[in-house]
């Protein structure tokens, strides 16, 4: 097939809400020419993305860290745990940075992360934790030359300082590698400044319900940006209210498509041609 594919790049069919489907979901986006990351937020979930690209020969990747929530004893998500961890809650896991870099090393592993700063959830006492992991993992990614994936989330008090300015403090003074920041939910001025670092944006299936991310969507230049599903997490209209799978992604492309007015496959192709470019992928 010399069409270019569509490309998920953030989605996590490793998690335990997949468990009894989770080939079918696969293969359903193989069906609709659909490329995917499958992104780890612990350990187990690193090793099992790991697992599932090794699966299949071609079409799966991964990516491999620690979420920033659970740099401490945290938030529990049962479509990530899984219904018989009901009662169990983030580990608190500190980086060992022997350890990813060895499974970042694997070579469907395409990206480290997702990292970064939480500011939604999270005491601000566990701020520091957050950072010495994020610190660890772009150690990571220098010494192995992988790009970032970042999670960056806001506080809901609007006194406490921009998650996405600090962040971008210490990408300034501490990345030597490309980095792209997931589910972008930040204002145009974040972006602008953002942008000026050399950054990299994806967007979910929010876009094709919240109005506010047409001028961002818009502002960003077709060479920079990225489709992604965040499944099973906020499905697109017209799957609104469903488990969000992979090949979902295709309505993200389509709404790209047309808040920049070009057509879907002009979209698709641009998306494809970053991913190759910033993660090092073939198809």
């Amino acid at each position: 097939m010399n069409e270019n594919p569509y490309i998920d790049i953030h989605s996590h069919l490793n998690f335990s809400v997949f468990e009894e489907d989770r080939d079918e979901v696969i293969l359903r986006a193989q069906r609709e020419n659909v490329y995917m990351i499958n992104v780890g937020t612990q350990l187990d979930t690193s090793k099992s993305a790991i697992e599932l690209a090794e699966k299949y020969e071609k079409g799966v990747f991964a990516c491999v860290g620690v979420h920033p929530i659970h740099s401490d004893v945290s938030h529990h998500d049962e479509q990530e745990l899984g219904e018989g961890n009901r009662e169990f809650t983030s580990r608190g896991e500190k980086v060992d940075e022997e350890v990813y870099r060895k499974l970042a090393s694997h070579k469907k592993v395409v990206a480290i992360g997702e990292c970064g700063l939480d500011y939604y959830r999270n005491d601000p006492k566990t701020y520091k934790k957050q950072v010495d992991n994020f610190l660890a993992q772009i150690r990571v990614a220098n010494s192995i030359n992988k790009p970032l994936m970042l999670h960056v989330r806001k506080s809901v008090d609007s006194g406490v300082r921009s998650a996405y300015l600090d962040v971008a403090d210490i990408i300034k003074s501490e990345a030597k590698t490309k980095f792209n920041f997931h589910f972008f939910a930040g204002t145009l001025d974040e972006a602008k400044v953002l942008l000026d670092m050399g950054a990299m944006f994806s967007f979910t299936g929010v876009i094709t319900l919240a109005k506010e991310y047409k001028e961002i969507v818009l502002y960003i230049p077709n060479d920079r940006i990225f489709s992604e599903t965040d499944s099973p997490y906020v499905a697109p209209i017209p799957y609104r209210g469903k488990r969000n799978e992979s090949a979902y992604v295709i309505e993200v492309v389509n709404k790209m498509a047309e808040i920049k007015g070009i057509s879907p496959d002009t979209m698709k192709d641009h998306i494809w041609n970053n991913a190759k470019n910033f993660f090092g992928i073939e198809r």
